[in-house]
């Protein structure tokens, strides 16, 4: 009982169609394709960086000045 002969793929192949019928296949491919595509649009726009802060604007500006005590 090692691998499955010629016959029992085209049996499988035979229920497959008659579960799913011969226009399903083709529009379950389709989806996972639209599904591929999305996902590494996704990753892609993950990957860009934002523009760098204008270095004159204090709205980002997140510095503490810190001035130690002096020690009596």
């Amino acid at each position: 009982m090692g691998s499955f002969s010629v016959w029992h793929w085209l049996i499988v192949l035979v229920i497959v169609l008659v579960l799913f019928g011969r226009g399903k296949i083709p529009e379950l491919m389709g989806d996972v394709a639209k599904g591929i595509k999305s996902f590494k649009k996704g990753m892609a726009d993950d990957d860009t960086t934002p523009p760098p802060a204008d270095p004159n604007s204090n709205v980002n500006s997140r510095t503490v000045d810190h001035k130690a005590d002096e020690i009596k």
